[in-house]
């Protein structure tokens, strides 16, 4: 690939709602995260590098910024990190958040949130992000289960203005369905990569596009490794081959195709790494064949 300057604009935009974005953004997870499969040298991310690599993101174009208050570690939260990097916030800047799950002070996981308890996580993403309201708030479903309840509070707290825009996360059809009977749904965070999807991901993909819904995979990178990061000694040889031709990464090559599936399709790679910030937005550049990528969506024919 090119050695220019990577320009966020290079995959397109797409709308959330009212909120135009660059479909190429920036997943805040992994700036929180501690050990090997997180950091180059096997140990936690510097926090002053972590704060670097986001205000790196934004000058390259990321107007996109996907967090959430549970991604956080002993040493650091990401929400923390946003603000002390980006604020005062520029206008064109959309920052999603996620509620639903929850962790204690020591990072464990708690029960699911019940309809009352959304409130104050919306309250804490607020506050740790400082801002006066949230653009977007995805409700991580938890499993198959119903979501009405849960996106009716978070529809209430749109009404009140501490929330724009609602999106879902971790979901099927049906809880799309529900929650789009209770109020507008402007996006949808699933599993979804080569070799990495839900059964049932094609037809919600497809279904978002029709609807207008952008959908904006997790794990596009990392497929199988998923929280552990992508294993790259067991890249396919039709992904190692396709890379070469382009000078490109597999990890390149896996956006490109993600980015290629539908205009509605968003990415959000994270990284705490500079150079890796560089080559994820480079690749929304990447032009696959028609060929190339039918060679890669077969990858993940069997996956479910």
């Amino acid at each position: 690939m090119t050695s220019e300057t990577p320009d966020a604009a290079a995959a397109g935009t797409w709308q959330l709602g009212d909120l135009t974005v660059n479909r190429i953004g920036f997943g805040a997870m992994r700036l929180t995260q501690n050990g090997a499969a997180f950091s180059d040298d096997r140990g936690p991310h510097d926090r002053d590098r972590a704060i670097s690599v986001l205000r790196r993101a934004v000058e390259l174009g990321v107007n996109h910024i996907d967090t959430a208050a549970f991604y956080f570690s002993p040493l650091r939260s990401a929400n923390e990190l946003i603000n002390r990097a980006l604020a005062p916030y520029g206008d064109d800047l959309v920052i999603t958040t996620k509620v639903g799950p929850g962790r204690g002070p020591s990072g464990d996981w708690l029960n699911w949130a019940r309809p009352e308890q959304l409130r104050g996580q919306v309250q804490e993403n607020i506050r740790q992000l400082g801002r006066d309201h949230l653009d977007v708030v995805n409700l991580r479903a938890n499993g198959p289960a119903p979501v009405g309840e849960h996106f009716g509070a978070l529809a209430e707290l749109r009404k009140e203005g501490l929330i724009r825009h609602l999106g879902l996360s971790n979901v099927g059809p049906d809880q799309i369905a529900e929650a789009r009977a209770i109020a507008p749904v402007v996006c949808v965070q699933n599993r979804y990569g080569i070799g990495e999807r839900r059964a049932d991901s094609e037809d919600i993909l497809r279904t978002c596009g029709e609807l207008g819904i952008a959908f904006v995979p997790f794990y596009a990178i990392a497929a199988g490794g998923r929280e552990a990061g992508a294993d790259l000694t067991a890249e396919h040889d039709v992904l190692l081959d396709i890379a070469r031709a382009h000078d490109a990464s597999p990890a390149q090559v896996r956006l490109a195709w993600t980015l290629r599936r539908g205009p509605h399709v968003l990415a959000i790679p994270g990284t705490g790494n500079p150079a890796h910030l560089e080559a994820n937005v480079a690749a929304g550049a990447l032009r696959l064949t028609d060929d190339e990528a039918g060679r890669l969506t077969a990858l993940g024919q069997d996956a479910g």
